[in-house]
């Protein structure tokens, strides 16, 4: 298959950058000892990781010491919420959202169906947001963890964790968030924040695939989730990714220098996006929070037709996105998070995110606006529910996750 020509799906994965790739090469030949080792051959690729760890916590704001390498940030996200129970039996109680990513989602409905545990889902109004009120409201002395997203990977909606994470720090509770997302587009500083710990991915960050990281705070009750050798301190088991912990390092150092850019540049290049698509297409509207987004996320409903039929003539075209919609054969529930957020289904199921990244250009940006509005009118002129059908799933209520 031909790479795509535009690619605009960044929060679902990212090229890996030059100097990454540059980073990492020599460690898959000549730099190829084991970093526990105690000869100096394998001292020092242990020498360079320890770069890439400092690297790491530069852009968290942090210390080298709080920072656990894993495969992944769902490997991170079940480290930091199983940890929190281990650590804390007497507790039973766990308070997340509606929205979250499957990674934390479908452990706690796990948690909930096979060893007991009570899990409170918070609800999003119409523009993704929480009501801090109803988190305050959720919290009790059985609380054992809060884990609530940073960023929301569909539509980009930020949460104020600074803010959730003083009052769940003030009731003596852990917090967790998964900030896959906004790792290397906005600005964090742990050191300033209550956050116990926090979830990464490499390859959300212009990373290769395959390695991700959890941060710990320091003296935080812990227990490893692999156990068995002495790496990361004896918090992670396991022969070290030390290929990926180098090019996590490299990823991170890259992503401290462009976040203004990100901020700036890519911002821009996102609002004139989705901009000129809700001014050329009828019916079609943004989802999530106008100003409280990532810089790079756009997701947008076109009522009447279907996400994936609007996915497919993209790529013919060479245009990479996807959708809202969860949909899989057989079904036409779309996304949980569209659903939580009130979407009416004939706009919900026929969302689309784009996500840019810094290699995102204006000539891409202009090529999807030129091609995404005789898409919608071709395909509404053969949508059902364009000529009047009924909607099969409203009324309905939204995910009940």
């Amino acid at each position: 298959m031909s790479t795509p020509v535009i690619y605009m799906d960044n929060n679902a994965t990212t090229r890996v950058a030059p100097e990454v790739l540059d980073a990492m090469l020599p460690f898959f030949s000549e730099l190829y000892g084991n970093p526990s080792s105690m000869h100096s051959f394998g001292g020092q690729v242990g020498k360079d990781m320890r770069e890439a760890r400092e690297n790491l916590a530069e852009l968290l704001g942090c210390g080298t010491d709080e920072i656990v390498f894993t495969s992944c940030g769902t490997e991170a996200d079940n480290t930091a919420i199983r940890s929190a129970l281990a650590a804390q039996p007497d507790k039973r109680h766990i308070v997340t959202t509606r929205v979250e990513h499957p990674a934390v989602l479908s452990l706690c409905k796990f948690l909930e169906r096979s060893q007991g545990y009570r899990v409170t889902y918070l609800g999003v109004d119409s523009e993704g947001r929480l009501d801090m009120k109803e988190l305050e409201e959720s919290l009790t002395d059985d609380t054992a963890i809060v884990s609530i997203m940073w960023a929301n990977n569909e539509t980009g909606v930020i949460f104020p964790i600074p803010e959730i994470a003083k009052l769940v720090k003030s009731r003596g509770i852990f917090m967790h968030t998964d900030a896959v997302q906004a790792v290397g587009k906005v600005p964090i500083s742990l050191k300033d924040l209550d956050v116990d710990m926090l979830a990464l991915s490499g390859h959300k960050l212009h990373a290769p695939k395959g390695i991700g990281a959890l941060y710990v705070r320091r003296k935080l009750p812990y227990r490893p989730f692999l156990v068995g050798g002495h790496q990361e301190h004896g918090r992670r088991a396991g022969t070290e990714n030390t290929t990926g912990i180098i090019a996590l390092g490299a990823a991170a150092k890259a992503a401290k220098a462009h976040i203004p850019l990100e901020n700036t540049v890519v911002r821009a290049l996102r609002d004139k996006l989705e901009n000129a698509l809700l001014a050329a297409v009828p019916d079609s509207r943004l989802n999530g929070h106008k100003q409280d987004r990532l810089p790079n996320t756009s997701n947008i409903s076109f009522k009447y037709v279907e996400g994936e039929a609007i996915l497919l003539l993209l790529d013919q075209l060479g245009i990479a996105a996807s959708s809202g919609s969860a949909c899989t054969s057989g079904s036409l529930e779309p996304s949980h998070v569209l659903r939580a957020m009130g979407v009416p289904f004939t706009f919900a199921h026929g969302s689309i995110r784009f996500s840019l990244s810094r290699y995102t250009t204006e000539a891409d940006v202009d090529y999807v606006i030129k091609n995404v509005p005789p898409i919608i009118e071709t395909l509404r002129k053969i949508s059902p529910y364009k000529r009047g059908a009924a909607d099969p799933l409203d009324p309905k209520p939204a995910c009940g996750c």
